[in-house]
């Protein structure tokens, strides 16, 4: 199964904002959206960081509420790690635990063409092995 496939049926809505905004604005939009992370994009739309809800949470932790007053470019991960939606769900799943990421932009040609979550690649992970599955199932019960 490939990433395409996962963004087949999930969509591909991606959710960003620029380095520029405030945390108060990002986790507004985190909430409206019911994500757990957001693209952050230039002003040419070129990916520049990622900034989950966890990266929130450590400030508002080591700052309080005035954390939340911050830029987004000032605390968002700057070394995005990004998927091609030609690679497996598997690869994308490696990629993630290895590099200890739950978000990958996906990325075609240079264009940001959505995101997919650790849940997102687990989901369609367990869909595989149940369908292995019921076909075995299939294939013993036709003897």
């Amino acid at each position: 199964m490939l990433i395409a496939h996962v963004l087949r049926d999930k969509g591909s809505a991606v959710y960003s904002l620029s380095a520029d905004a405030t945390l108060q604005d990002a986790a507004r939009e985190l909430h409206d959206k019911r994500v757990g992370a957001l693209v952050v994009l230039d002003e040419a739309g070129a990916i520049v960081g990622v900034l989950s809800e966890r990266d929130i949470v450590r400030e508002v932790a080591a700052r309080g509420a005035q954390g939340l007053g911050e830029r987004v470019g000032a605390i968002m991960s700057r070394n995005v790690v990004t998927a091609a939606p030609e690679e497996t769900v598997d690869e994308g799943l490696a990629r993630m635990t290895d590099r200890r990421v739950r978000h990958l932009p996906v990325v075609s040609g240079g264009r940001l063409v959505g995101v997919v979550s650790i849940g997102d690649l687990v989901k369609m992970r367990i869909a595989e092995v149940e369908q292995a599955v019921e076909a075995m199932q299939a294939y013993i019960a036709a003897g």
